[in-house]
């Protein structure tokens, strides 16, 4: 049974950092992608980062302020781990954040099969 189990999610002053952490287990995940997606409240879940297991693809949301110059999407195929470092973080950036696996490297919800719980990141003002 595949388990995603995020980590590193809590309450940050702006312009602070956090690096969210994504363990997965219960299968061989080569040739997968590992997702990191965001959601408020009342909202769709969107679309954050992507990375492709061998790490050689990598990919960011468009932002109207520039997210993807302050995050940065890695892994580490030895842990079984995928990383959300985000610096510069603002209020806007709060949010519960998840990450997925599937089989298609992609920006789209439906191309990942299995989710975390999520974990809260707050950033106050």
């Amino acid at each position: 049974q595949v388990q995603l189990v995020e980590s590193g999610g809590g309450l940050v002053q702006a312009g602070g950092s956090l690096r969210l952490s994504c363990a997965a287990s219960g299968r061989t995940f080569s040739n997968y992608a590992m997702g990191w997606f965001r959601q408020a409240p009342g909202k769709e879940r969107e679309f954050v980062a992507a990375i492709s297991w061998s790490g050689d693809r990598l990919i960011y949301a468009d932002s109207a302020d520039s997210v993807k110059d302050r995050i940065t999407i890695s892994g580490d195929n030895a842990k079984n781990t995928v990383y959300l470092q985000m610096n510069g973080l603002k209020p806007e950036d709060t949010d519960v954040y998840y990450c997925a696996v599937g089989e298609r490297f992609s920006i789209l919800r439906r191309a990942y099969d299995y989710w975390g719980q999520g974990t809260q990141v707050t950033v106050s003002s």
